[in-house]
């Protein structure tokens, strides 16, 4: 049953909301979270590269306790694990750098006893950690996911990114828990916001699904969390209100942020895009990494055996 020579798994980023879609809507993004695993006499975790810096190395790590997770579900006793983690996803950026984590976690452990648990459970055990669908839907499936939970069910349904679409991102250099990001948000709604939303957000999926891509800035419009975060990213409003007006198709805080994710066509050059968001968050006083990102059609994959990793490491942090 146990993978002797252990797993090399590889989980995409994620961006969620897309604008009106709260909570529901998430896309994975060509960052990648690699996992290497196998069963081990004792527990060691190493972590590589500067994104995973103050992450638990010992048996609190969130990567090993969903593991773990993994194996009581599947009735296999749990055994001490070796891990190399290492990661190109910015933590508490708004691009689902726990949701990769979790996503990770136990499809690496699934896939190191020998597959016993389906997708669905996957999914399900995810947003049960995760408490949304979104980021975590998105990492394990790849392209564009649209879900749905009750608190004990997830439901989704995958939409095959349109070929011309891509991304512009842009990533302050500061941390926004998700926590924090939660906290500003009010209780109760008005109707007309929640109509508002909820035609958006329907408005969203039908031209992501058709490729009907003109009318994604109108449909990116949101009312529900975006205005009320505004306060916490210095020149996210501007940016939302004139990114268009620079090339981008759409554009909208990605996750509970502070990143900014505008959707772009591959046909045309984002250079003026990408100048905009840059001095549009210098001139509020922020430094900001701005960068293309393609969409990721593949969601967690199996790429290797354990010692695959130090391929990987070679390649990206000249190990």
């Amino acid at each position: 049953m146990w993978q002797q020579d252990g797993v090399l798994v590889r989980v995409p980023a994620s961006t969620a909301n897309l604008g009106p879609g709260f909570d529901t809507l998430g896309m994975a993004l060509h960052l990648h979270l690699w996992i290497a695993m196998k069963p081990a006499e004792t527990t060691v975790i190493r972590l590589h590269g500067s994104e995973l810096a103050g992450i638990p190395t010992d048996e609190s790590n969130l990567i090993y306790r969903v593991a773990h997770s993994v194996f009581r579900a599947a009735g296999v006793e749990g055994r001490p694990l070796e891990m190399d983690v290492y990661s190109e996803i910015p933590l508490t950026r708004g691009l689902g750098s726990s949701a990769s984590a979790i996503i990770g976690g136990l499809y690496a452990a699934n896939a190191l006893i020998g597959h016993p648990l389906s997708q669905e459970q996957l999914f399900n055990m995810a947003t049960l950690i995760e408490r949304h669908p979104d980021n975590v839907g998105a990492s394990l499936f790849g392209g564009i996911i649209a879900a749905a939970w009750d608190g004990e069910q997830t439901e989704h349904i995958r939409i095959e990114p349109h070929g011309d679409l891509s991304t512009v991102v842009a990533i302050p250099q500061f941390q926004l828990e998700t926590k924090m990001a939660r906290n500003v948000l009010p209780a109760h709604v008005s109707l007309a916001d929640a109509v508002f939303n909820i035609s958006r957000s329907s408005l969203l999926v039908a031209a992501l699904s058709s490729g009907q891509l003109h009318v994604i800035a109108t449909a990116m419009r949101d009312r529900l969390h975006q205005p009320y975060r505004a306060s916490l990213i210095p020149g996210m409003p501007r940016i939302l209100d004139e990114a268009p007006g620079h090339g981008a198709l759409g554009v909208a805080l990605s996750g509970a942020g502070p990143t900014l994710l505008a959707f772009t066509d591959k046909r045309r050059s984002n250079a003026s895009l990408v100048s905009y968001m840059k001095e549009t968050f210098l001139a509020h006083g922020v430094e900001a990494t701005v960068m293309e990102v393609e969409i990721s059609r593949e969601g967690a994959v199996c790429c290797g055996t354990w010692d695959g990793i130090s391929s990987v490491l070679a390649a990206r942090i000249n190990l």
